[in-house]
């Protein structure tokens, strides 16, 4: 049988996914993450799968603990039988372009288990925590028959919001010392956390973190039967409070599913998907044009005053 290293048959690829070769998983997610032409065809054939897995995203600051309690939370997960992704978005090489950190290194527990598929993306600079490729790096775990998939991002601050829009679940940590709870209000995590983790909660300063929490989440508006976000102590070095954590994930999914809050997370994220990919095309087709006399006249009417750029604008948009 042809090898999957370098195989670009789609059909093939999603089928060997489909029976758990890492290889064919690991195949397609480099496709997408290259851009290759046959993403459209991936999509289709991926289509099918969608939607089944349970999708959670973990943020916060550098330092917190994000690969630690990812790695913990794998290890609870599989004990409830549950197949595992780990999509870990780490900062890029700024030579190759290649993910920098290496999660994988750090969740080594896993390495050899079957049930579990552990990798790291590099951001490419892609601003938000995530890389521009996680949406479709989804589609190809989901596909791969993965119960539950765990978002870990790249971890740069106060920009970290986007997780909110790919994950059903956002769980953001936070560590006592950091000025993590101050920053949580600056950067408007408040208003995208589900779960709050503080970890390290051994430290000296984690009661003070809880309690700010607490009366934080205390002072926001909220409907009747609006989710209240949970905040769980844990130490996830030691494995402690990680099936606590766990516990508040599944709250949030029973929430989710009793309001009907899940299917509207995941229309409006299949809708920011297909704007992106609409906005890509759009934009590859611009580039296009760019180099060709279409342009180039009509930037020459606009920079003479023979014409407006709005004008001009409707004009390059119908040539399209």
């Amino acid at each position: 049988m042809r090898s999957l290293r370098r195989s670009r048959d789609i059909p093939l690829l999603v089928s060997h996914a489909r029976d758990g070769d890492p290889r064919a998983v690991a195949r397609l997610i480099t496709l997408v993450e290259s851009g290759d032409e046959s993403l459209p065809e991936m999509a289709r054939a991926l289509a099918s799968h969608a939607g089944r897995a349970r999708i959670i995203g973990i943020t916060g600051s550098p330092g917190v603990g994000k690969s630690t309690t990812t790695n913990e939370l794998v290890r609870v997960l599989r004990k409830r039988d549950h197949r595992v992704g780990v999509l870990a978005i780490d900062p890029s090489s700024p030579f190759s372009g290649g993910a920098i950190l290496g999660d994988r290194v750090r969740m080594q527990d896993h390495a050899t288990d079957p049930g579990v598929y552990i990798r790291s993306m590099s951001n490419r600079g892609h601003l938000g925590g995530l890389s521009a490729a996680t949406p479709q790096a989804v589609r190809v775990l989901e596909g791969a028959g993965c119960d539950v998939v765990l978002v870990e991002t790249v971890g740069v601050g106060q920009a970290e919001v986007e997780v909110a829009s790919l994950a059903d679940t956002t769980m953001v940590l936070l560590a006592p010392g950091m000025g993590d709870a101050i920053q949580a209000v600056k950067a408007g995590i408040l208003e995208i956390a589900d779960v709050f983790v503080v970890n390290k909660a051994d430290r000296d300063g984690a009661d003070a973190t809880y309690r700010d929490l607490q009366g934080m989440i205390a002072l926001g508006e909220r409907t009747a039967g609006q989710w209240r976000p949970q905040v769980v102590r844990a130490v996830a070095s030691r494995a402690e409070g990680v099936e606590e954590t766990l516990d508040a994930l599944d709250r949030h999914r029973d929430w989710l599913l009793a309001h009907g809050e899940l299917d509207r997370r995941r229309a409006a994220r299949a809708a920011t998907e297909v704007e992106a990919i609409a906005l890509g095309t759009l934009r590859s087709r611009l580039t296009a044009l760019r180099g060709g006399d279409a342009l180039s006249g009509l930037a020459a009417e606009v920079a003479a005053g023979h014409r407006d750029p709005y004008s001009a604008a409707a004009s390059l948009l119908d040539a399209l």
